[in-house]
């Protein structure tokens, strides 16, 4: 569990009784675009079978994100975490969101020690009929493990199936256009960020970078890059803990010496170590790119988001290399 931190730690506190306010003004998140499926044609064996709106809860906006334009016109979704100033790890659940929680039908959760207070609040409002997702357990990482899957391009594509699969489920007589809506997000509305994806890999597959905290490895993974900063400062960090003298002067080292190629830092999170190593790599004309722990700016969508965040890191890795 993270700690006040001094860079983004005390913007994020003092934004959490707005975040409150706001979340008793509203009923659904805001995440910008929904891509438009076409609608199929009932399927026979569903056909008679009622329409419904699912109800559906989100910890946290990227993952609301993609629920909502998943759903569409069949889904209601309330995003938790709505506002960028909010600390996922810190939040502390309001009386308005245990009234949203205990009227879904739906509800998904990152897991993995991230959103704690999560499934605190689901057992709190019990009801046999939910559904619930939670992300860790799909995806198969434990507590302990690095809990930013929504930066894995990877278990992103098995959180869509898992969602889409769950609505079939929940709403059998809007399955055909469920699918439809699904074929649609991964062909159409993730086109760019898949084609940046694969566009980074095959051309910078293994080039050495650093990065400020755990939230970028994932991404690194999915995109072939080599993290050469050590996990344990990446860790500290995230979890709001000091990072210690020897991981310090080890990537003081890195950029001295130019063993990375760029620099990728959480915005959110710029602590006093993290905004020196930037200052760091600058000066030595390594390229910095940055990217945030939720949606931003507050309204996008999930992928509008990583598109612009991928866009960043190719062209830093293009100003590395010259290409």
């Amino acid at each position: 569990m993270r700690t006040a931190l001094t860079g983004r730690r005390p913007l994020r506190l003092a934004a959490l009784g707005g975040v409150a306010a706001a979340l008793v003004a509203t009923s659904a998140c805001s995440t910008g675009s929904t891509s438009a499926a076409p609608k199929a044609a009932p399927d026979s064996a569903t056909a008679g079978q009622p329409s419904r709106t699912i109800q559906v809860v989100a910890a946290e906006n990227f993952w609301g994100s993609i629920a909502e334009q998943l759903g569409g016109s069949h889904v209601k979704v309330t995003s938790i975490i709505d506002n960028p100033d909010a600390d996922p790890h810190d939040y502390e659940p309001t009386a308005a969101d245990s009234r949203t929680v205990a009227t879904a039908q739906y509800a998904i959760v990152n897991g993995i020690g991230y959103d704690a207070w999560a499934p605190k609040l689901l057992a709190a409002n019990p009801d046999p009929g939910r559904t619930e997702l939670t992300v860790g357990d799909l995806v198969g990482v434990k507590d302990g493990g690095n809990p930013h899957r929504w930066y894995s391009p990877a278990d992103v594509h098995t959180v869509i199936d898992r969602i889409t699969a769950d609505y079939q489920k929940l709403d059998p007589a809007d399955a055909a256009d469920f699918a439809a809506r699904k074929t649609a997000f991964e062909n159409q509305t993730l086109g760019e960020y898949d084609r940046l994806i694969s566009d980074i890999k095959a051309t910078y597959a293994g080039t050495p970078i650093g990065a400020s905290e755990s939230i970028v490895t994932p991404l690194a993974e999915g995109l072939g890059l080599k993290m050469l900063t050590p996990e344990s400062f990446l860790d500290a960090i995230s979890e709001g803990a000091d990072p210690t003298a020897k991981d310090k002067a080890a990537i003081d080292a890195q950029i001295a010496h130019k063993q990375i190629k760029i620099y990728v830092y959480n915005s959110q999170n710029a602590t006093p170590d993290v905004q020196a190593q930037v200052k760091a790599a600058k000066a030595e004309g390594i390229p910095v790119a940055t990217v945030t722990e939720t949606l931003t700016p507050a309204g996008a969508s999930f992928q509008q988001w990583q598109v612009a965040q991928l866009k960043g890191i190719e062209q830093a890795l293009a100003q590395a290399s010259g290409k």
